[in-house]
């Protein structure tokens, strides 16, 4: 598979959509199972994720700011990660990114990218459906039409619905809480005016009102009142008719969803024999409603509700060669973008007494524009070296408006505007060596750029809204891709150190008589360090194994920061607040160190028309820290998955009967973490589902 990518300098994971299903890759955060040194995690349980690729990442519950890992559909950046929810379906392929990017596309960043392609329109009729059924009245179904309007035009159109799969419960009601509740389409249209020129509009909208996983509080850091004591799969959760009101919700609303997003796209190409032009105009909007129970509990001491209204327009152009066998290849174009948001933040600290005990919101409102420069250049010298280099200009100003925090009943605090502007160069050069047909060796330097931005939740002093500072990184990476045995064995395999100045980190600030409260800043100098690859063997008949490595380490050199741990600590000694400060010079950055995932198949064919595959797929996480040199329950115990399938086929490739099992063990494990003021928390993983699928298409 993707065998052109072997003579490409770079240590991308390739996926194609046959894999992505079988893997069961059907939301964002699943890709994480499928690629290696990637970490993608829900925040609170909700449907907006935060990515970490080589340790590169950061904890944005806000998601108003760039990511250090951006998301693209269809060569279409989502400048907020939420965007990309209810997407996942009717893909072609998918590719994930390590590394600076920037210099041939779309946006810089400093931790890499997701790329995913839908399918396109066909010029012949093509039609199909899937229905998934498993455990916990879980279903997923499909179904999409593809073919010709006139002459030269085609048309795709793809849906997807997603029902059921709750499978926590709460204990004090037996309420059951988890199920999925959402629908979405995509359609595309083509023209082909000549044989030269493609023109593909694109168009989707995502209805997504699923309820979502609650945390399960595992240390009680303010009060004495013991913590709930919960079996696997139970969760606690409270909403007060009061802040339902307040909110505009139905009473005894529960954790969950109310989200719409919609989006267009324009891609216009034409090759000229010699360039290509390319042109892609994009527009996307987020309408969130969230409703989350954050310590935990049936208190209500951080209950909370978000409403987010954001719209994004992007456009690419670029201009590139079109002959590729040409010694020469470049790219050079432009892009634009242009976010607005609003965000409101509801709280209910009614039972966080006698510190709190009121209902709050916080408001404020998100302007972006940013525009940005590329090109990208390669030349194939002779004995099968290519040098290849890119620099990238962008300029990126960003402000945060009308932010008000409302004590519902005391009063309302206004806070004047900040903002922050970014200007700065980042780039690549590097050098390919293709020392034999099956066996390319690269090295190359990237230095990635991300701007700065602001924290915004919960605001109480205007020390909260400083703008921490843009991150950059100096990537230095070798590695080789290796067909050794042709059909056989490849090997692809890279080693990368990554030179951070100002990392973007999700920090802590010590509100007087208030608590502690997460800000975004920046450790002023970092490091991290690792390795990545991927084994496909082929090693006798009808064995076929894929095996993915990541391990990585790293650690902060200078970040100085509120010790959220010491401090919490001090409090429960003393009943009073006092910022305990330190440097984390040398400490940990909290990354999993390891990754692992892979599977194994034996095919076989039953008859001439008939075949049949199974075997095993796992996945393994080292344990990781959110909080800055946090040890103990402010780190999250490794885990290790593991499932199975078994599918039936023709060889004509019309249909598809598959059973399958994820989390055969039913390991209790937990993919991410918090806190929330009284308590920290964890979000647990999905125990075991057992289901089966069957999908036709002609």
């Amino acid at each position: 598979m993707f065998q052109s990518a072997q003579h490409l300098p770079d240590a991308d994971t390739r996926l194609t959509a046959e894999r992505l299903i079988q893997r069961g890759v059907v939301t964002l955060r699943d890709i994480e199972r499928v690629a290696p040194n990637l970490t993608i995690q829900s925040i609170n349980g909700t449907a907006s994720t935060n990515m970490y690729l080589r340790g590169d990442g950061f904890n944005d519950f806000t998601q108003s700011n760039m990511a250090p890992v951006v998301t693209y559909f269809d060569d279409v950046p989502f400048a907020y990660s939420t965007m990309a929810s209810g997407l996942m379906f009717d893909l072609a392929d998918a590719t994930v990114t390590p590394g600076p990017v920037g210099t041939t596309h779309g946006q810089s960043t400093t931790g890499g990218e997701v790329r995913l392609q839908t399918a396109d329109p066909t010029d012949t009729w093509h039609y199909g459906a899937s229905e998934d059924i498993a455990s916990y009245a879980r279903s997923r179904s499909e179904a999409y039409v593809s073919g010709p309007i006139a002459k030269n035009l085609d048309f795709r159109l793809a849906g997807q619905t997603r029902q059921g799969g709750g499978w926590q419960t709460d204990p004090l009601n037996g309420s059951h809480l988890g199920d999925a509740n959402s629908w979405a389409l995509r359609g595309k249209l083509r023209w082909r005016p000549d044989s030269r020129t493609t023109i593909m509009l694109g168009g989707h909208f995502v209805q997504d009102d699923s309820e979502v996983v609650t945390a399960v509080p595992v240390k009680r850091l303010i009060g004495t009142q013991p913590l709930p004591s919960l079996g696997w799969g139970q969760a606690e959760w409270s909403s007060r008719p009061q802040f339902a009101d307040l909110i505009g919700r139905k009473r005894g609303i529960k954790p969950s969803e109310h989200n719409q997003f919609w989006g267009w796209d324009l891609h216009i190409d034409h090759d000229f024999g010699i360039a290509k032009i390319t042109s892609i105009t994009a527009f996307e909007t987020e309408r969130e409603g969230e409703y989350t129970d954050q310590d935990g509990t049936a208190a209500a001491q951080a209950d909370t509700y978000r409403t987010v209204d954001a719209n994004v327009f992007t456009q690419e152009l670029r201009l590139s060669s079109s002959r590729p066998n040409d010694r020469l290849q470049w790219v050079v174009g432009a892009f634009y973008q242009r976010s607005r948001m609003n965000q409101r933040f509801f709280f209910d600290y009614t039972d966080y007494t006698p510190a709190r005990g009121y209902m709050m919101a916080t408001s404020f409102g998100m302007n972006q524009e940013s525009t940005s420069e590329f090109g990208h250049v390669s030349y194939r010298l002779p004995h099968h070296l290519t040098l290849f280099g890119g620099l990238l200009h962008e300029l990126d100003d960003r402000g945060i408006t009308g932010l008000q925090s409302q004590i519902f009943g005391r009063g309302t605090t206004t806070f004047h505007r900040e903002s922050t502007a970014a200007n700065q160069f980042a780039g690549q050069v590097g050098i390919s060596w293709q020392m034999t047909p099956g066996t390319l060796l690269y090295y190359k330097m990237s230095k990635g750029f991300k701007p700065g931005g602001f924290t915004a939740n919960n605001t109480q002093i205007q020390a909260q809204l400083l703008p921490f500072a843009p991150e950059t990184v100096l990537t230095y990476e070798t590695g080789f891709k290796s067909d050794i045995i042709a059909n056989k064995l490849r090997i692809n395999a890279a080693a990368f150190y990554n030179d951070f100045h100002n990392q973007q980190i999700l920090g802590t600030i010590l509100i007087p008589n208030f608590g502690p409260l997460s800000q975004l800043t920046n450790a002023p100098k970092s490091e991290s360090w690792g390795f990545e690859g991927t084994i496909e063997a082929h090693p006798i008949k009808h064995v076929f194994i894929t095996q993915n490595l990541g391990w990585q380490r790293g650690n902060f050199q200078n970040f100085p920061t509120v010790n959220r741990a010491a401090t919490n600590a001090y409090y429960a000694r003393t009943g009073h607040w006092k910022a305990i400060n330190d440097n984390f010079a040398g400490v940990d950055n909290g990354q999993p160190k390891l990754t692992l995932n892979g599977q194994a198949e034996w095919r076989q064919s039953l008859t001439n028309q008939l075949g049949l595959d199974f075997g095993p797929d796992w996945t393994y996480r080292g344990s990781q820290s959110i909080t800055p040199g946090g040890t103990g329950f402010y780190r999250l115990p490794p885990y290790f998955l593991l499932g199975a399938h078994v599918s039936l086929r023709p060889t004509s490739g019309h249909w598809e009967a598959t059973l399958y099992a994820s989390n055969i063990l039913n390991r209790q494990y937990f993919e991410s973490s918090g806190q929330a003021t009284t308590t920290y928390f964890y979000i647990p993983g999905a125990p075991r589902f057992i289901g089966g699928r069957v999908s036709c298409g002609f």
